[in-house]
């Protein structure tokens, strides 16, 4: 081998190692950049003239309600709503922007948010507390209504979307259970003699536990 490619093939070499060398102290000195977290956990605040409750979300089983609900209630979609239909024992039921008229009325609880959304049934069971998509016949009829367990309510399992369930509050669920009660439009004992107004409903991060 000749002098002058011995003397190439040695430069090349040494400028090999030379940026290798520069490669292993610039991964030495660099930091990785931290992993994204997952989503913090948030809960519902749901302020009403009758005190406030506190709900935590079924994220795991129905993601798509849970969004949905999320997504009006920061809009402020349900400030200014009422809860039109409680029966004792069973559910008081909420969510419709028709409330927020006292000249519709007539109208309460047929509102949505102008569109339906898939249904989510899932296997968590309908009890004191738990909240879930009240919707009409058709599974996929649910929008922005909803209604908050009293008791025990197996005959709903697996047929309306259950999201959620109260982790505060539960006196003020029992007092707005207890409001008396008169014929609705239908003949159902379930209208409120006395308006329970929604003030507002925030969606903030859940306390550390």
């Amino acid at each position: 081998m000749n002098r002058r490619l011995l003397s190439g093939l040695l430069a090349a070499t040494l400028a090999s190692a030379v940026a290798l060398a520069a490669e292993a102290e610039t991964k030495a000195n660099t930091v990785d950049a931290p992993k994204p977290s997952a989503a913090a956990k948030e809960v519902a605040v749901i302020k009403t003239t009758a005190g406030e409750m506190v709900l935590e979300f079924w994220s795991d089983v129905a993601p798509n309600t849970v969004e949905n609900f999320k997504k009006l209630a920061r809009q402020g979609f349900y400030d200014g709503t009422a809860f039109h239909r409680i029966i004792k024992g069973f559910m008081i039921q909420g969510g419709d922007p028709k409330t927020k008229d006292a000249s519709k009325e007539g109208e309460w609880g047929t509102g949505d948010p102008g569109y339906k959304i898939k249904a989510e049934f899932n296997d968590r069971k309908h009890v004191r507390g738990v909240i879930s998509m009240a919707r009409a016949a058709h599974p996929d009829s649910a929008g922005c209504q909803f209604f908050l367990c009293l008791d025990v309510a197996s005959s709903l399992d697996n047929k309306y979307t259950a999201f959620g369930k109260l982790i505060k509050g539960e006196d003020v669920l029992v007092k707005i259970g207890d409001t008396p009660v008169g014929p609705s439009r239908s003949g159902e004992r379930s209208k409120p003699l006395q308006r329970i107004g929604v003030e507002s409903i925030k969606i903030v991060p859940a306390p550390a536990s």
